[in-house]
């Protein structure tokens, strides 16, 4: 099968690909080889002593929620003497935003994708500001994490059985029509969401449990993102493992390195430092403060949305930078990089173009455009959390190594 025919059947799988949440469970339940102290983290694999300050930060929040440790020197020492089992999210079908960390008894977001049978996991999005995903473990973080694995999740999954599921690829599709990109805006897709919950949140909770949730869901503002990033990832991993494909698969960053998959070279990972990040800062915070990018939410631009999508949400940029002007042009150079456009996430101000899909490496080596990105950032200090946010873009070099693996695989 030649380079065009194995292009062309992955990314009609991705198009044929559905995102329907239909539960929550504790993440051993469902995660593959998920033991006692496995901990799952954003990005491709890498060792405790690579790990960025928000990263380690994250882990020692986790792993004081596991009860496995009650300070970050205990967590220091389970890690240096290898206790703590890593991994990277994307190698069990899960994901997670900024440090991503998945321990065993948090409960996690159950995305199928049923024309092919994946199951794809996240955890439950935190909120905004100070959170366990940008490193921040102290004592109001630790107790909305309680409350949202052992409260919070008993109920969404109840009224998640009420529902029959919520399909995840049509509140997306409907809010690309009303101004979210789905990675940094989600006004519309979370009310989306919302309105989906509401009659089954009160149904199978009481007044206060249910009051409790809706204005959680809707002050948190972004909560479909982790449920959007696995759905995502359901619809790529649909795509990958097709020999002779050179479409982009995943992208991830782990505040150390970013890295990315391609459908054809199966699941190796080919990386480089992890980049900048340009943005804007909360008060009393700059570049000096700002962790290299990280995270696995860039799997919303390798799907066609975030910053691919950014001509349909231009008031994304008061929260990231720059101009509604430059939101159109940073969409329309994606679809420089990419051979398809997507059949679903249309885009009114393109004339309801197709949002930029099937990221090709051969592309983006041939016109050094790189995918852009746009991200929140977290202080490089443990125990801060997020600081601002903005936009960066994937190294080249990530890109030109695989396509040097492809060569040399076709040889």
């Amino acid at each position: 099968m030649n380079i065009t025919e194995a292009n062309r059947q992955c990314l009609d799988k991705i198009q044929a690909s559905t995102a329907v949440w239909s539960d929550i469970r504790p993440a051993h339940e469902v995660i593959s080889g998920m033991t006692d102290y496995t901990v799952l983290h954003a990005g491709p694999p890498l060792t405790w002593e690579q790990m960025c300050g928000p990263m380690r930060g994250a882990i020692t929040g986790a792993c004081i929620y596991e009860g496995w440790a009650t300070s970050p020197d205990e967590v220091d020492r389970l890690a240096s003497g290898g206790k703590l089992v890593f991994d990277s999210s994307h190698h069990r079908h899960a994901i997670g935003p900024m440090s991503g960390i998945i321990t065993p008894t948090m409960e996690v977001n159950v995305v199928r994708n049923e024309p092919f049978g994946i199951e794809t996991y996240s955890t439950l999005y935190m909120g905004i500001g100070k959170v366990l995903r940008h490193g921040a473990f102290d004592d109001e973080v630790m107790t909305k994490l309680r409350w949202m694995n052992q409260e919070l999740a008993p109920l969404l999954k109840a009224a998640l059985q009420a529902a029959g599921g919520i399909d995840i690829k049509s509140i997306v599709a409907q809010s690309l029509q009303m101004g979210d990109e789905l990675h940094n805006r989600n006004k519309a897709s979370n009310a989306l969401l919302l309105n989906s919950l509401v009659q089954h949140l009160i149904e199978v909770g009481t007044k206060e449990e249910a009051i409790r949730a809706i204005d959680f869901i809707d002050k948190a503002g972004h909560f479909i993102l982790n449920v959007v990033m696995a759905g995502s990832k359901g619809m790529l991993d649909a795509g990958s493992g097709i020999d002779g494909s050179t479409i982009v698969t995943a992208i991830a960053r782990n505040g150390y390195e970013a890295g990315i998959r391609v459908s054809g070279l199966g699941d190796r990972w080919f990386t480089a430092p992890a980049p900048p990040i340009d943005g804007v800062y909360f008060p009393g915070f700059g570049p000096e403060d700002a962790n290299p990018d990280l995270g696995d939410s860039a799997i919303t631009e390798t799907i066609g949305l975030g910053s691919f999508s950014m001509a349909g949400a231009p008031a994304v940029v008061e929260y990231i930078g720059g101009t509604a002007q430059f939101a159109v042009e940073t969409s329309l150079k994606m679809y420089e990089i990419t051979v398809d456009e997507h059949q679903t996430y249309k885009l009114p101000p393109l004339n309801f173009r197709g949002a930029p899909l099937g990221i090709d490496i051969r592309r983006v080596v041939e016109t050094g455009i790189t995918p852009v990105i746009n991200t929140g950032i977290a202080c490089k200090r443990p125990g801060v959390g997020q600081i601002g946010a903005g936009l960066t873009a994937i190294p080249l070099q990530c890109f030109t190594a695989a396509l040097e693996a492809f060569a040399q695989q076709s040889t």
